[in-house]
């Protein structure tokens, strides 16, 4: 389906028009902690956590800075360190391999399923050893991982499950939310996120209240009562000033991920004659399209040709984790991470937000005709 094209620009992410959106009521909430001072650990931030877990479905929330804080606070909590290994996807955000060497353990990174771009099950039997203690799945651009077949692999093996669901708020399986089916969940509430503070936040979920206490102490100095240190506790609590954006938010989380929805299926469609290969989604799942990610293997040069129609894209991400000059010491399995090396050359983040219409979305599709037509990447 061939439209007449827009000649504004398309930016990958459009921020100001959901701000725009609920300005007065985040400058309402705001004026509410000004007035009274509660900046933090305040009302709104309880308010918050008993909201996102019963959005979540979990019973507790804990609100942190950020979204690494949220895996490094899980991994402490489960008390994984020194000498232990944690398995994850090798194609994640540095942040996922980062926390766990903050624990002091050691990443094991394994490869994906090329369908989904999760890390897949059946090469996780192979990343096991005796050192092994979690597993810490993504839920890669809003994408489900496989999470029966990883919670099956690890109750056989008796491995602690993280999820990082940093790009995943209410994806789902089945009708269960992401972030409830592991020991704990770890989200991301940067201001690009599905749902973004005006700054850095995080938070983990749980259904375990020993986690949930422990973690509310490694927060905020390993306090319960003030300058009573019952453990070596962190400062990485979630701002008083950002819950309220994010209560805000939560509002919308619904109208927005649906919209999201309805831009991919736009995609579908316009793109269905491309040279792109276009992103699955599996059979059960809710994927809630944080990014829009497709495969081209002359990715630089449609991504060159792109911006020169005023198309702004991204790639998610570059290179595995495994060539990251701190991980490049980490166990991959298998060797190299073959597929990850493979997708990370051709991915390329088309635009992808709420507020994005069915005419940019023609507009991006017509950019993409306009590259090679003759030429068909995958087929």
């Amino acid at each position: 389906m061939v439209h007449k094209d827009n000649s504004s620009p398309i930016p990958l992410v459009d921020l100001v028009q959901q701000s725009r959106q609920i300005k007065e009521d985040v400058l309402r909430r705001m004026a509410d902690v000004i007035d009274s001072a509660r900046y933090i650990l305040g009302q709104e931030v309880r308010e918050f956590e008993e909201q996102f877990a019963g959005y979540c479905g979990t019973d507790h929330c804990i609100g942190l800075g950020n979204g690494t804080d949220a895996l490094h606070m899980a991994l402490r909590a489960l008390g994984i360190g020194e000498g232990d290994e944690v398995i994850t996807a090798g194609n994640s955000f540095a942040a996922t391999a980062f926390a766990i060497a903050y624990s002091g353990a050691r990443p094991v990174l394994v490869d994906i399923d090329p369908a989904d771009f999760n890390i897949d099950p059946d090469l996780i039997e192979h990343a096991i050893t005796d050192r092994s203690r979690a597993i810490i799945p993504v839920h890669l651009y809003g994408q489900p991982a496989q999470m029966a077949a990883i919670r099956e692999i690890a109750d056989r093996h008796g491995l602690r499950i993280i999820e990082d669901a940093a790009q995943a708020h209410g994806a789902e399986i089945g009708g269960q939310r992401c972030g409830s089916f592991g020991d704990i969940g770890c989200f991301s509430f940067y201001p690009g996120k599905n749902l973004g503070a005006f700054g850095d936040g995080g938070a983990v979920v749980t259904n375990d209240p020993e986690v949930a206490d422990k973690i509310r102490l490694l927060r905020n100095y390993g306090q319960k009562v003030k300058n009573r240190h019952d453990l070596l506790g962190y400062n990485c609590r979630l701002d008083t000033l950002q819950a309220c954006v994010l209560l805000s938010k939560m509002q919308h989380i619904e109208c927005w991920t649906e919209k999201r929805r309805q831009v991919a299926a736009w995609y579908r469609e316009e793109l269905a004659d491309t040279q792109l290969l276009l992103p699955e989604e599996r059979d059960g799942v809710r994927h809630v399209y944080h990014l829009y990610v497709v495969r081209h293997r002359r990715r630089d040069q449609v991504l060159a040709s792109l911006a020169e129609q005023g198309i702004h894209c991204g790639i998610h991400y570059p290179h595995p984790l495994s060539l990251a000059a701190p991980m490049r010491d980490s166990a991959t399995v298998p060797y190299g991470l073959p597929l990850c090396s493979e997708v990370a050359n051709e991915i390329l983040s088309l635009p992808m937000f709420p507020e994005m219409t069915r005419q940019q979305v023609a507009t991006v599709a017509n950019a993409v005709r306009a590259f090679a037509p003759e030429e068909v990447a995958f087929r």
